[in-house]
């Protein structure tokens, strides 16, 4: 192909004019750039209902690490000769029969219950990664014995076992916990065992294999990082579920026992008074409702952020 130079020569000079810096920013693409946590973090927080629930778990923790420190009354103080009294400006949740107060006891509770169910769902989560992580790394006959262990232990009836447990140990919340963590890891376990199936063929872990690294690395820290997002969704749902199993205990009278206060315990010592005083069995179920709702809509927040397919 002939290029004539003159072509070149008669064309206007102001055609070869540098662009202006306003020009060159009009067309440039503005968008900063973000890693993937932080991109996380802004999806989540334009889930309205999940940073409601944040907001209400941050003040309910709040309330039960510094209320019963800043109120005059203590979980345990006795008053026979103000039993069963009405909310007041001086009880604001009102009195037992034995002339505790309901609002200290219901922030003490809330300790216990957040404990139980925080510390439930992080001996679930250590264990439930490291076993669905070696049964999906390791693969044929090592996870086809693990995840037999798993159908037989899913078979056994939950309840049984964890009144066995609380009958053996005694009613703490050290054999709550136990009890707890018994099986409810099974779920964690799949959920990282099916992630890591998928992920220990991809090009990463090659390459990780390929520079000398063991199998034990290429596990801890190529594939489980990997399958965060998973997770720490399935971790934000287990709490909830331990909450719940922890007050349902105590609701059957098997739970954390009197002096001490769980939302469970409360809601037992409710029942005798529920006709004649209602308030008594309001309040702790409230609590319970109020903060499994807000980790519930925290875990739908976090599942919908984690997403990369929701992605835009």
């Amino acid at each position: 192909m002939h290029i004539d130079p003159e072509a070149y020569a008669n064309l206007p000079a102001e055609d070869f004019a540098p662009l202006g810096d306003a020009d060159r920013e009009n067309e440039q693409i503005a968008r900063p750039s973000t890693t993937y946590w932080q991109d996380v973090w802004a999806r989540f927080r334009r889930d309205p209902l999940a940073m409601a629930g944040l907001c209400v778990l941050i003040l309910v923790a709040l309330a039960a690490i510094f209320g019963p420190m800043l109120s005059p009354f203590s979980y345990e103080d006795v008053d026979f000769l103000n039993g069963d009294m009405g909310p007041s400006s001086a009880h604001w949740f009102g009195t037992d029969r034995l002339g505790r107060d309901i609002f200290v006891r219901v922030l003490y509770g809330a300790r216990i219950s957040l404990t139980v169910g925080v510390v439930a769902a992080v001996i679930n989560l250590v264990i439930g990664v490291l076993y669905g992580g070696i049964a999906g790394f390791i693969g044929r006959r090592v996870d086809m014995v693990l995840m037999r262990i798993v159908d037989i232990l899913i078979g056994l009836p939950s309840l049984l076992y964890i009144i066995l447990i609380m009958m053996a140990l005694g009613s703490s919340i050290q054999s709550i916990v136990l009890a707890l963590c018994f099986t409810s890891w099974i779920g964690t376990a799949r959920v990282v065992r099916s992630e890591v199936m998928m992920l220990k063929s991809s090009e990463y872990a090659l390459a990780a294999r390929l520079t000398g690294a063991s199998d034990f690395d290429i596990l801890l820290h190529h594939l489980i990082p990997n399958c965060m997002g998973p997770i720490i969704v399935s971790t934000a749902f287990l709490i909830p579920s331990a909450i719940f199993s922890e007050a349902f205990l105590a609701f059957l009278g098997i739970g954390i026992q009197v002096p001490m206060a769980s939302w469970g315990t409360l809601a037992n010592e409710a029942i005798a008074a529920l006709s004649s005083r209602p308030y008594q069995m309001f309040f702790p179920v409230a609590a319970i409702c109020v903060t499994m709702f807000s980790l519930n809509f925290i875990g739908d927040g976090l599942r919908d952020a984690l997403d990369p397919r929701l992605k835009k």
